[in-house]
C-alpha cells in the first residue's frame, strides 16, 4: 500500500489534501440562540443522514446562579424526552487563587438505567462575565441494531470562581431510532448562548 504525503514544504502551505485521503468534514445543520429560553430543542436534522452529530456550546449563561446545564433525548420527534440512559461523569477543577485543585468523579451527575435528564456542566455561575462552552457527540443515532452512545466535553466558570472541565459519556439504552434532543438548565432559563448542530461526514 503507497503511502499518501504532502509534498508542500510547510503545513501552512498545503491547499489540498493529497489524493485518497479524505477529511471528515462537518456540515452545520442547525442553530439555536437562546434568550432566556427554558429548552432548547432540535426536533430536526437527526437522521440516518450522518452515523456522527455534534452539538456545539458557545457562551451558555444561566439565568440561575449553580445552574446544571443537562440534556435529554427523544425517539418521537420531541413529543416526550426521557430515554434510558446509563451514564458516567468525572470533573477537574481549579480554583482562581491557584491553592484549590479537585480531579474525581461525581456520582451525583451520573445516570444508571434512569429516564432523566443527564448533567453536561454543573454550578455554572451566574455572574454577568460566567458562562461554559464545549461539545457533544452522539453516535449513529438511527441505528435500529445497537444502543447510542454519547461523549461530552464542557467547560464552565463556577460561581465560586473556579474553572471546571466537565467529561461526561455513556449510552441510551435503545435500539429506537433517536431523532431529538433537548438542552436546557436543571433550575431556570438559558438566558443566552448559542447551540450549533453539526453532521459529520
Amino acid at each position: 500500500m503507497a503511502i499518501k504525503v504532502a509534498n508542500n514544504n510547510s503545513l501552512a502551505s498545503i491547499t489540498a489534501l493529497p489524493s485518497g485521503v479524505s477529511g471528515g468534514a462537518m456540515t452545520l445543520l442547525s442553530t439555536q440562540t437562546a434568550s432566556s429560553s427554558s429548552t432548547l430543542s432540535f426536533t430536526s436534522n437527526i437522521d440516518d443522514t450522518y452515523d456522527e452529530y455534534v452539538f456545539r456550546f458557545y457562551d451558555i449563561h444561566p439565568a440561575t446562579d449553580t445552574a446544571e446545564f443537562t440534556f435529554q433525548t427523544s425517539t418521537n420527534s420531541g413529543s416526550s424526552y426521557g430515554v434510558t440512559a446509563t451514564t458516567t461523569f468525572f470533573r477537574a477543577q481549579h480554583n482562581e487563587a491557584g491553592d484549590a485543585t479537585t480531579l474525581g468523579y461525581a456520582t451525583a451527575f451520573d445516570l444508571a438505567q434512569s429516564t432523566g435528564f443527564q448533567v453536561l456542566s454543573g454550578d455554572i455561575g451566574a455572574d454577568a462575565d460566567q458562562a461554559q462552552a464545549g461539545y457533544l457527540h452522539l453516535f449513529d443515532p438511527s441505528s435500529t441494531t445497537f444502543v447510542k452512545h454519547f461523549i461530552a466535553q464542557v467547560n464552565n466558570a463556577h460561581e465560586a470562581e473556579y474553572t471546571i472541565n466537565n467529561f461526561s459519556a455513556g449510552y441510551f439504552n435503545t435500539t429506537t431510532a433517536i431523532d431529538a434532543v433537548q438542552f436546557k438548565m436543571d433550575s431556570g432559563a438559558i438566558e443566552s448562548g448559542v447551540i450549533k448542530l453539526y453532521g459529520i461526514s
